[in-house]
């Protein structure tokens, strides 16, 4: 493992609180999420809790970014909502937020030890989905003429 700090987005920090400050009530909303574009642009999103295992606010966060244009996402960081400050991504969203932005930054610890590090960091001899995945020319059917 070569983790990497990297300067913590105070503003990023800022729009996931401020989301769940103000929009997660009760237990469907619990957590917010909030994501930095290449661009500069920042997505926010919250969670859907379902006891069949809605989705988290970091992969809300990815349909929210592409629904509006941001492909490419640079640092991401979760917060609880009632003051609970960022929370670590899960293991299924370090996972899928690896698969979909494997140079991603994800803001980390304790108000008082806030880091950036790689997902790559908080994932470390991880599965890689896309070095699994054959090629279109190996999934061809095979010609019988």
């Amino acid at each position: 493992m070569t983790t990497r700090t990297d300067p913590v987005d105070h503003e990023l920090i800022q729009a996931a609180t401020h989301i769940a400050a103000t929009r997660c009530r009760g237990d469907n909303h619990t957590m917010a999420a909030a994501a930095r574009a290449r661009d500069g642009r920042i997505v926010t999103a919250m969670n859907a809790y379902h006891f069949t295992g809605g989705p988290c606010a970091e992969v809300v966060v990815i349909g929210t970014a592409a629904a509006q244009g941001a492909y490419d996402l640079d640092t991401i960081v979760a917060v609880g909502d009632r003051g609970r400050g960022v929370v670590p991504p899960c293991g299924r969203c370090r996972q899928v937020l690896l698969d979909y932005f494997p140079a991603l930054k994800v803001i980390i610890g304790a108000s008082d030890n806030l880091r950036t590090v790689s997902i790559t960091d908080l994932l470390p001899e991880s599965y890689i989905w896309a070095d699994h995945q054959l090629d279109a020319e190996q999934n061809a059917p095979i010609s019988t003429n």
